[in-house]
């Protein structure tokens, strides 16, 4: 046990990949409590609308659509660890406005929007920078390792983040929430000052001269080359813009369903979450790039279990269902961004992730005002399970294509246990 928890958490030996996760798991407390407590105030400001929600995160999104690609570039031309620091400060100054004016009582629906829409800015920069960050950080050896604990805090924060905020929001209302958010966001900026720069893992980049002709589009056309890598964005892109808007949909069943509280609501994205940490940690042992199989078989799982999380009608089934619905939605996205992290040249990795995070986030601006009118619609539970119906069909479909690209069989084996695998045509 020992021998497996040391290798689970390798990376946290690396002083700065160290800093790095300990300013993120503070900051991002603070993110899920917010995103809780501003899903609650919209709905408080919007009499219970479900197509107001979808607007927020539709503005939250849009920013990461029109700007990623953009900040991909400038994350191969310029220093990371500086950039950070700029995305950093402008979400503390965002976060610290939007808690004044919740506490003096002055917001108003717009005011959320307006936020939304800064906050998606701040996001659209940090976080391509951020992922491409990492291998800087700890060195291709570890990062398989370190992007698979980048997944367990960010799910680590998604339980504890909506579960504190729950109680708080019921206790204190949401000012105090927003505040709260804005002072845990210092962390990062701190973390990011005291890194040593000179152990960071550079040496695999290009010279300077050549990092400033980079462009958007030779990066768009590296990854059109590479089959292995636009196959795992392609299903990405559609299970992220019609089953992954959890923090939409599950707000609207919480409140318009089960007619629960704030603390209710935090159970379910605490229960996604628990799932969610699960699948992280899943990913901690693994050493080289996953295979496209694993990555298909994950995203069939998350589609399956997120449809009957829509069908379920009884609050504590779906309670349940979401725990295994939250393993395989990041299993499936950790195995998906590995295999393109360890499949790209150090030459075009901003510009790669910059486009991983436009098909994982960039989609929602498209996908969330169609769920929240369905969910408006035809109720919260349809939303959710036809987003993951068709979640299924792009996954069923990208295996059937997979299959016959590469001439293997898919077979079914009843013992020891009944399970799927894959026979190569040399094997047969």
């Amino acid at each position: 046990m020992q021998a497996k928890l040391s290798t689970m958490f390798q990376s946290l030996r690396v002083r700065n990949y160290r800093l790095f996760a300990t300013g993120q798991l503070i900051k991002l407390i603070g993110v899920w409590m917010m995103f809780i407590a501003q899903d609650w105030l919209v709905l408080e400001l919007s009499h219970n609308s479900a197509t107001a929600l979808g607007v927020v995160t539709a503005l939250q999104f849009t920013p990461v659509l029109l700007l990623t690609l953009l900040s991909g570039r400038l994350a191969d031309r310029y220093d990371k660890r500086l950039l950070l620091f700029i995305a950093n400060a402008f979400w503390t100054v965002l976060a610290l406005v939007m808690s004044l004016l919740v506490l003096t009582g002055l917001v108003q629906l717009w005011h959320v929007f307006a936020f939304a829409a800064l906050l998606g800015v701040a996001n659209a920069v940090e976080t391509p920078v951020r992922q491409a960050f990492v291998s800087e950080l700890v060195g291709m050896p570890l990062l398989p390792n370190a992007l698979s604990l980048n997944a367990a805090t960010f799910n680590s924060a998604r339980i504890i983040g909506p579960a504190v905020a729950g109680l708080a929001i019921a206790a204190f209302d949401v000012g105090p929430v927003f505040l709260f958010t804005a002072l845990s966001s210092i962390a990062p900026l701190v973390n990011v000052v005291r890194m040593r720069t000179a152990e960071l893992h550079r040496k695999d980049l290009p010279p300077a001269g050549e990092r400033n002709q980079a462009k958007v589009v030779d990066g768009l056309r590296y990854v059109w080359r590479r089959p292995d890598l636009l196959l795992p964005m392609a299903v990405m892109s559609v299970i992220g813009m019609s089953l992954f808007n959890f923090q939409l949909t599950l707000a609207a069943l919480a409140k318009t369903v089960f007619h629960t509280g704030a603390a209710s609501f935090g159970l379910f994205s605490t229960a996604l979450a628990v799932g969610a940490l699960a699948g992280a940690l899943a990913g901690t042992g693994r050493r080289s790039r996953p295979s496209v199989w694993l990555v298909l078989g994950a995203a069939v799982g998350c589609a399956t279990f997120g449809t009957l999380v829509g069908l379920a009608g009884v609050y504590w089934l779906v309670a349940a269902l979401l725990l295994p619905t939250g393993f395989f939605m990041v299993f499936f996205a950790q195995a998906a961004n590995q295999r393109v992290q360890l499949g790209v040249d150090a030459a075009f990795r901003g510009r790669v992730m910059a486009l991983w995070v436009l098909v994982f986030l960039g989609t929602n601006p498209v996908g969330a005002p169609i769920i929240g009118w369905v969910a408006e619609t035809f109720g919260a539970g349809a939303s959710i399970w036809i987003g993951g119906l068709i979640s299924l069909a792009t996954a069923l479909l990208a295996l059937t294509w997979q299959l016959r690209r590469s001439g293997a069989r898919l077979r079914l084996r009843m013992l020891p246990m009944p399970r799927f695998y894959v026979v190569s045509p040399t094997a047969e």
